[in-house]
């Protein structure tokens, strides 16, 4: 709700109420762009829509797009992120299940449609903004592939403010962060037209997925899923199949973080993706 009121509130973006209706709350539509975000401004059709729902957005597994007008090409979730440590952070993620389990949203083993482009727009948003200097102590992280939804039929990411009741209601961070969901879909128009990302699916690593996280700022690499070290036994055929399926780009490669990954996992995990048509790399080549 900090997102949105600074959404609301801005006089640089300038939401305003449309007539479309959306879990029985309004819509409202951006109707300029920012100064500073050329690239949308050449896209005269381009469309931002911004809308609320009551349901926890980990368990929103029906969009009721029936209710309106509207076709998204991907979706933006804005959302609070918990964690137990409650560091300060901002954070972007795709979303799927890996267990047999679905705790948090979602059908177990299931992925959610995702971009590898937006997702990586999304962090390099992040890194590339100037924090003021009351927000000097918040991180800026990728997360592993984790919770729901994953039945939505659109692409989608999590952008999110951390990680605790304290953090969510700091004004800078909320609307620094509803600057950043802008700012990431002006960089994902950017990427898609420059063309030069290599599109990848990691396995590996832990949450914060560090290696990951070190190639996606400093290479043209693109990552959509992100399955984490913990979960390696629990894949498949089926899930690779999956992971390849509901990334919006043509997979590259296949990306595993090495030394993230021990032995064991590895005997399991790579004659799962020697099944695929698509060239193992790992991590530590870059």
């Amino acid at each position: 709700m900090n997102l949105r009121d600074k959404f609301l509130s801005s006089k640089i973006y300038n939401f305003e109420e449309s007539k479309i209706s959306w879990h029985g709350n309004s819509v409202f539509k951006l109707m300029n762009f920012p100064p500073d975000t050329d690239e949308l401004n050449k896209f005269s059709k381009l469309e931002i829509f911004l809308g609320l729902t009551k349901e926890p957005l980990i368990f929103l597994n029906d969009l009721k797009l029936n209710e309106t007008n509207l076709n998204p090409d991907f979706l933006i979730f804005a959302s609070r992120h918990t964690s137990k440590t409650a560091r300060p952070a901002f954070l972007v993620h795709t979303t799927g299940n890996w267990s047999k389990t679905a705790d948090f949203g979602g059908v177990p083993q299931d992925l959610s449609l995702t971009s590898a482009l937006l997702h990586k727009a999304g962090f390099i948003s992040l890194v590339e903004k100037e924090f003021s200097l009351n927000l000097s102590d918040f991180s800026v992280d990728i997360e592993v592939t984790h919770h729901g939804p994953t039945k939505l039929k659109i692409p989608l990411i999590f952008m999110e403010l951390g990680s605790s009741k304290t953090e969510w209601s700091i004004i800078d961070a909320g609307e620094l962060v509803a600057k950043i969901v802008i700012i990431t879909i002006h960089n994902y128009l950017k990427l898609k037209k420059k063309g030069d990302q290599e599109i990848c699916i990691g396995f590996g690593g832990t949450h914060y997925a560090p290696n990951f996280r070190r190639l996606i700022e400093n290479s043209n690499l693109a990552i959509s899923f992100i399955c984490p070290k913990y979960y390696i036994q629990e894949l498949n055929g089926e899930m690779i199949a999956e992971m390849i399926r509901n990334t919006a780009e043509e997979v590259d490669y296949f990306l595993i973080d090495w030394k993230g990954t021990n032995s064991a996992d590895k005997k399991h995990l790579i004659p799962l993706l020697e099944e695929f048509d698509i060239p193992i790399k790992k991590t530590k080549d870059f």
